[in-house]
């Protein structure tokens, strides 16, 4: 009786048999210099502006609710 290898286990094992070399040229080495990461971020500062604008404000509307103290030292 002839034994027969069908055509998928033959290409499965073609296959196998010609990767065998490639895999000893995969090598991974680390950069000899740092991995710089260029992130383009553009920070606003609209927010603390205008934070700062409400406090000063709200100062001036209700100076009783913040009375003006001296720095320390100058008792």
């Amino acid at each position: 009786m002839k034994r027969t290898i069908p055509k998928h286990a033959f290409r499965l094992i073609a296959g196998a048999v010609l990767s065998v070399p490639l895999a000893s040229c995969v090598t991974v080495d680390a950069p000899d210099k740092p991995i710089e990461i260029n992130l383009n971020v553009a920070i606003r500062q609209e927010v603390v502006v205008r934070l700062q604008q409400d406090a000063q404000q709200l100062i001036r509307d209700n100076p009783q609710a913040f009375p003006k103290t001296q720095p320390p030292g100058n008792r």
